[in-house]
């Protein structure tokens, strides 16, 4: 397979919009594609109403109105066109009310995901053409490749420490065809140096980890602030045994460990959340061990057509992809049985299936 960042005469001179949070790899993104030849037009969202600072409370997020600022310099360094794009509204509809809404019904989310598939990758893909553009670039640390059909896949980034094809899962091979990941097949030590050769006013910029619209990571606290009501219920042991009390399950995720405020003979972790008792039940981390899950709302690039396959799954961001059997239920669903148990398998995140560096697809854990 020929890798698509690989740039052929036919893709030089092509309008490429280049979405820019205003942090590291954004940026080098769209010095490369300038350099490589593309028009280039820099855009960033405006996503969210910024948010008030308390004394003693750290915010440092991605697409906060100081990062729009940087990402200005940025464009204004290279001389390409920037403009500001206003999401707020559907990124309140499409995301935090989503974010609110799960975490009300014992879920977990991953808002990251779903500002891909239906900001970046769908609202902002929309308007490239609006722009004079064919093609959208992005900062993520993912791959494209080609095979001799011209269907294009999605593949792991060359950095495995950066990869970031799981929260691209739900992209087509459509809207592959006109996307590009310029810093893809780049560790992020050889994007700091691009970016300091470069002379970017954002070389020396740290990144955050953290949700771009909770300051100070206090989701808690978000999340209460916007209605989800404390309601304490019973901590109890995976046999049912009450051993405290818990004041929210917003406050909980599966295997959590900090926080519990109860002696035990081992470290205990939350291992399942009862919406239906307001229980928050807890064990011993082998008991955290979960041979199978289902997942549903599944979005396929390269699904095998047998009703059943090999693969490897991720459970979430970091996980090493642990090899698995994969059945297809009805409804568009799946169901991963693992070769050996995984620990914290959690509702309300993504279940990305691949084969070796190729991405299958993937589907929300039920």
């Amino acid at each position: 397979m020929r890798a698509a960042s690989k740039m052929s005469e036919f893709d030089k001179n092509k309008r490429v919009v280049i979405a820019m949070s205003g942090g590291v790899d954004s940026s080098v993104s769209a010095a490369l594609l300038k350099s490589q030849g593309y028009d280039v037009i820099g855009v960033s969202l405006q996503l969210y109403d910024p948010i008030e600072k308390k004394p003693g409370c750290r915010v440092k997020t991605c697409c906060s109105l100081d990062d729009v600022m940087d990402a200005g310099r940025v464009a204004k360094k290279l001389g390409i066109p920037f403009e500001v794009i206003d999401m707020r509204a559907e990124f309140k509809e499409q995301v935090i009310d989503y974010f609110i809404a799960e975490y009300a019904a014992g879920r977990t989310p991953n808002p990251c995901i779903r500002c891909n598939e239906l900001i970046k990758f769908d609202l902002l893909l929309k308007k490239v053409k609006e722009l004079g553009a064919e093609l959208l670039a992005t900062g993520h640390y993912a791959r494209i490749s080609e095979d001799e059909h011209g269907r294009k896949w999605l593949l792991t980034g060359l950095d495995p420490k950066k990869d970031q094809s799981y929260f691209l899962f739900t992209l087509t091979g459509e809207q592959l065809q006109q996307i590009l990941f310029p810093v893809g097949q780049l560790e992020k030590t050889v994007v700091r140096k691009l970016a300091a050769d470069y002379a970017l006013p954002v070389a020396q910029k740290h990144e955050s980890q953290e949700i771009c619209f909770i300051p100070d990571n206090d989701y808690v606290n978000f999340l209460e602030a916007h209605g989800v009501a404390q309601q304490p219920g019973e901590v109890v042991t995976v046999d049912g045994t009450v051993i405290g009390r818990h004041f929210g399950l917003h406050r909980y995720t599966i295997g959590q460990r900090k926080g519990l405020g109860i002696a035990w003979k081992q470290p205990l972790h939350v291992r399942r959340i009862d919406t239906e008792q307001n229980r928050v039940v807890v064990g011993e981390r082998n008991e955290l061990e979960q041979f199978s899950l289902t997942a549903g709302r599944a979005t396929w690039n390269s699904r095998p057509a047998e009703p059943e396959f090999r693969a490897s799954c991720r459970i979430r961001y970091r996980h090493t992809p642990a090899p698995c059997r994969v059945v297809m239920l009805a409804d568009n669903r799946f169901e991963v049985l693992f070769d050996t148990p995984q620990t914290s398998v959690t509702p309300g995140q993504a279940a990305v299936l691949y084969d070796g560096e190729r991405v299958l697809g993937g589907g929300w854990i039920e």
